[in-house]
């Protein structure tokens, strides 16, 4: 080998020597960058489970809430059955509660229409006297005699 071939290929060792420590920092930006966003993800992660927590909480929360309403829609309404009242929301309770009292009031309606048709008087009716004005002279002597034509 040359003195120029040795020094060609000393020359393209220094060139990968560089390309080597340029890929080296490379690398070293690259693994903090990775354990930065390991860091972050894993901080993202415990947000997460902790919002899991809380909306679970909230849930909870919420249906208590609208048990509880219920229980005082129902203790507020005593004209309604409580099997009517239903719904896993406060406007599915309030709506079936409305409903509820509007077939009520059709109900009673229609009660208060078929009672008026079959009014029934109350005791026997008044007794009233004979009407004589009718009656000739002769016949009202007969009826207060007692005698019949």
């Amino acid at each position: 080998m040359t003195e120029e071939e040795i020094q060609a290929l000393q020359d393209e060792l220094e060139s990968t020597k560089a390309e080597l420590e340029v890929i080296k920092a490379e690398m070293v930006t690259l693994t903090g960058e990775k354990e930065t966003l390991t860091s972050a993800l894993e901080a993202k992660a415990a947000t997460i489970t902790e919002l899991e927590q809380a909306m679970t909480d909230t849930s909870n929360a919420l249906s208590q809430a609208v048990t509880s309403y219920k229980a005082l829609v129902v203790k507020l309404n005593p004209g309604v059955p409580e099997e009517m009242v239903t719904g896993d929301s406060i406007e599915a309770i309030n709506q079936s509660v409305e409903d509820a009292q509007t077939l009520i009031t059709r109900v009673r309606q229609g009660l208060e229409t078929e009672m008026a048709v079959s009014k029934v008087p109350a005791g026997a009716p008044q007794r009233t006297p004979f009407d004589l004005s009718g009656l000739s002279p002769r016949e009202k002597i007969q009826y207060a005699i007692g005698g019949r034509k």
